[in-house]
């Protein structure tokens, strides 16, 4: 996109559509429910798919594939062959926004791409990674403050992540912006998007450039759960992973179960016994980890030129 605002047609790439703006992140921090949202603009094409993941080459081994995640550059562009001439194409992944090597390579795919991230006050980020983490079986301490002591996740006996590497957000950000330039970066406060979504979503929709004036609807998706019963979480799993095991389980199913069939009665199965609501947060587990947090919090302020302090309730606390 141009900094006039025009968007250019997608290029090709060995018979392919190229994506041209992404969603980068945080986890639970609005970008599914930005990603549902701009999915059903008429303008606009984005993938079934929801978080391909695939230009994060540093994190690719660390996070097993899911089913229908690409694993090639040709199943990458794939997912994108559906937009019409003309649609803004793009993909949402927030796991690029930690990733070291997803800007350069999103850059060498399309340099001209828009960038979009999204940062969460790190206190209740990290309180919402920990239950998500959990949920998705990472995570077997059910103790905030016990994890994030912790702090290194294994999966396999490898490390996976720790919640502090998540929580460097004038780092992310200057990322992007030392490869695209701040014109082709937007940086969005979750915060904002939560209290005027309507708002939110019209400045996205013109720094992509299409119609602003489309009606859609204002979705809160992926919200946080607590795991009941973390064995039967961790069969559903099992059963959506990518290895020969899953991948034979799926085929019987199908066979015996239609699939949107099977799609509600798994959903059914976790909100009404694998998972419940999330628990009160413990306020001086938040206490520690604001204090943990003011200095970035302070940093990532004075870098967007904005009173983040005061906004996420650092200042005096």
């Amino acid at each position: 996109m141009t900094a006039s605002g025009d968007a250019p047609a997608a290029a090709p790439a060995r018979g392919h559509t190229v994506p041209d703006f992404f969603i980068v992140g945080h986890h639970k921090s609005g970008t599914t429910a930005l990603y549902e949202m701009l999915r059903r603009h008429p303008q606009i094409f984005m993938p079934a798919v929801k978080e391909p993941r695939y230009l994060a080459a540093d994190l690719r081994a660390l996070v097993p594939s899911t089913a229908g995640q690409p694993q090639t550059m040709q199943e990458y562009l794939a997912l994108f062959d559906g937009a019409a001439p003309g649609q803004r194409v793009g993909e949402a992944s927030p796991s690029y926004l930690r990733s070291r090597d997803a800007a350069r390579a999103i850059a060498e795919l399309q340099p001209h791409a828009r960038i979009i991230a999204i940062f969460r006050e790190p206190a209740s980020f990290v309180r919402s990674l920990h239950l998500h983490l959990i949920e998705e079986g990472v995570e077997r301490e059910q103790d905030l403050a016990a994890a994030v002591r912790n702090e290194q996740l294994t999966r396999n006996g490898q490390p996976v992540l720790r919640y502090s590497d998540n929580v460097h957000y004038t780092e992310q950000l200057r990322r992007y912006r030392d490869v695209f330039g701040s014109e082709q970066v937007m940086a969005l406060i979750y915060e904002d998007f939560r209290a005027d979504n309507r708002a939110t979503v019209r400045r996205v929709l013109r720094f992509l450039g299409v119609d602003e004036d489309v009606e859609l609807p204002m979705l809160e998706a992926n919200p946080s759960y607590s795991v009941r019963s973390p064995r039967l979480n961790d069969a559903l799993h099992s059963l959506e992973g990518s290895g020969t095991a899953a991948r034979a389980v799926r085929r019987a199913l199908v066979t015996l179960v239609p699939r949107r069939a099977r799609r509600d009665a798994l959903g059914l199965l976790r909100r009404k016994v694998v998972y419940g609501p999330p628990p009160a947060p413990d306020e001086r587990v938040m206490a520690e980890l604001r204090e943990r947090y003011r200095p970035e919090v302070e940093e990532f302020g004075d870098y967007l030129g904005r009173d983040l302090m005061t906004l996420w309730g650092y200042r005096g606390a």
